[in-house]
């Protein structure tokens, strides 16, 4: 995706100064988005990432930084913001919102290794059990309750009778019952900063969190920490379990239902890729990006549920 916004030094400047960081000493673009521009700012051997939000608007981006601050003053580690010198939580730039944060040091590792797995899925059971921010959505933006768009932009497509298939099948399993808490809902290898000596593992990037099943959240990680050559590596799922119950013990009900809510989040991610590379950002050269997540969800489907089942043995 190309980035929206092309700063020169000036505007790096008179940006960063309002965070009271200053000279800057080197400036480069990060891998943007379709809702972001990122720059990695170096300053007094400092790293910082300036974010400019494309189509945040300012309350939605006090909103983000309100979020980051929560996790901080709860203890739990991930991307640091910074406020302005008058202590405000964000600035702007062009009308734009602009967010600062610190930059997290360490890899992104496609394969984790196991210590690592552990380790995040400790994370996760620990932001389960945080309360959930009232500013937060209460559904997913690429959830089950958006599926039926794709009948809007390709009608009688075969990948929109297929996601009706699963829309139906997940809402067996979407009990009131099931427990909600505040979830990131897209934990994949590239939101996760593994440190250079392999002791930590950092979640970052909660542009997506929500007040949503916490089992969603759980299958979403599997779906994006342990894929193996399209197929989900159960003994890798384990691990990431295993941590998980290290502050979090799942009820009945969600041991029931992660098997489908780990088809639900690789249907969903294979959706939200449908409808931004065929419809909303149309790329040739992507149009069939989905497909990857459509064969791992029918993957996961096709596994015995006892099997899957003994994902959950401690």
């Amino acid at each position: 995706m190309p980035n929206y916004a092309d700063l020169n030094p000036s505007d790096i400047k008179e940006i960063m100064q309002v965070y009271g960081i200053y000279p800057v000493d080197s400036y480069s673009i990060l891998s943007g988005g379709s809702e972001n521009t990122n720059y990695l700012i170096t300053a007094s051997a400092q790293k910082y990432v300036l974010t400019l939000c494309e189509q945040k608007t300012t309350q939605q981006a006090r909103e983000q930084v309100a979020l980051l601050d929560y996790l901080a003053a709860h203890n739990f580690e991930t991307s640091q913001v910074l406020h302005t010198s008058t202590d405000e939580p964000i600035s702007h730039w062009q009308r734009k919102p602009v967010i600062v944060k610190r930059f997290l040091d360490g890899n992104i590792m496609p394969q984790l290794p196991d210590t690592m797995l552990t380790e995040v899925g400790r994370q996760m059971g620990k932001l389960h059990r945080l309360d959930a921010p009232n500013y937060l959505p209460t559904s997913i933006s690429y959830g089950r309750e958006s599926f039926q768009q794709v009948q809007e932009y390709m009608p009688d497509s075969a990948f929109g009778k297929w996601l009706d298939g699963i829309h139906t099948y997940i809402g067996g399993y979407c009990s009131e019952d099931l427990p909600k808490s505040l979830i990131h809902s897209d934990i994949f290898y590239s939101n996760v900063i593994v440190s250079t000596d392999l002791k930590t593992a950092r979640i970052m990037d909660f542009e997506e969190a929500a007040q949503y099943y916490r089992v969603f959240d759980l299958g979403m990680a599997i779906v994006g920490l342990c894929e193996n050559e399209k197929k989900i590596a159960l003994q890798k799922a384990h691990v990431l379990l295993r941590g998980y119950q290290k502050h979090t013990q799942l009820s009945d009900i969600e041991k029931d239902a992660l098997q489908a809510f780990t088809i639900y989040a690789a249907a969903s991610m294979a959706f939200w890729r449908h409808k931004n590379f065929n419809y909303v950002n149309p790329d040739a050269s992507m149009y069939n990006h989905y497909r990857h997540l459509q064969v791992l969800a029918t993957h996961v489907q096709s596994i015995p549920k006892d099997a899957f089942l003994k994902i959950l043995e401690v």
